[in-house]
């Protein structure tokens, strides 16, 4: 399975100003922009762990799916949550051409946390020995800041602020340390994978 992020998060929708007002930062100065960038790939880095760790998607983009087995036939989970609509669903034959599946042969059933597809028959469309399926799809809270639940957002402000107390630091450990207060709040998010992914 390969996951394919095909759009990024727009430098407009991260909260510089509100990463400032948590930092606590100095405001109303001539070089008042001169951290930014440094303060846009902290946000980026956390929004990243965050979703690694969690499986869901904060601002809203657009991402293909690769999958060469479906776990059930008659439904599929998707990798990750919350999805928002299947914008496109392929067939694609070991020589590379793909097929579109008619939109009326599959539907999408959102979840909290395993959104899947289902077959409005009795199984999916096969998928050809050397061959996989490809489903491209928008998942996301919504498309700015504002859209997401609060405490997912406090998070990662929170960890973009450890990174940034911590940013002449270095070392596997450093980098890989989530502190206990951005834990304790994503802990609800977090997905529980059963049977490896599939359909539960």
């Amino acid at each position: 399975m390969i996951l394919t992020e095909q759009t990024t998060v727009p430098a407009a929708a991260l909260p510089i100003p509100e990463f400032k007002e948590h930092l606590r930062l100095g405001t109303g100065f001539a070089d008042d922009g001169v951290q930014d960038s440094l303060l846009e790939a902290l946000l980026r880095a956390a929004i990243a762990q965050i979703e690694s760790r969690t499986g869901k998607v904060t601002i809203a983009r657009s991402f293909l799916w690769r999958i060469g087995v479906w776990r059930d036939l008659a439904s599929q989970a998707l990798p990750v949550a919350p999805v928002g609509a299947v914008s496109a669903f392929n067939i694609v034959d070991r020589d590379g051409a793909p097929t579109l599946i008619d939109p009326a042969r599959y539907l999408l059933v959102p979840d909290t946390h395993r959104p899947r597809i289902e077959a409005t028959g009795a199984c999916l469309p096969s998928i050809p020995a050397g061959g996989h399926a490809e489903i491209a799809f928008d998942a996301g809270f919504g498309p700015d800041w504002g859209a997401l639940p609060a405490d997912l957002g406090q998070a990662i402000l929170m960890l973009a602020a450890h990174h940034y107390e911590h940013r002449h630091a270095t070392g596997p450990k450093v980098e890989a340390e989530m502190p206990f207060g951005v834990s304790s709040l994503i802990e609800r998010y977090r997905t529980v994978r059963i049977l490896g992914g599939g359909s539960a």
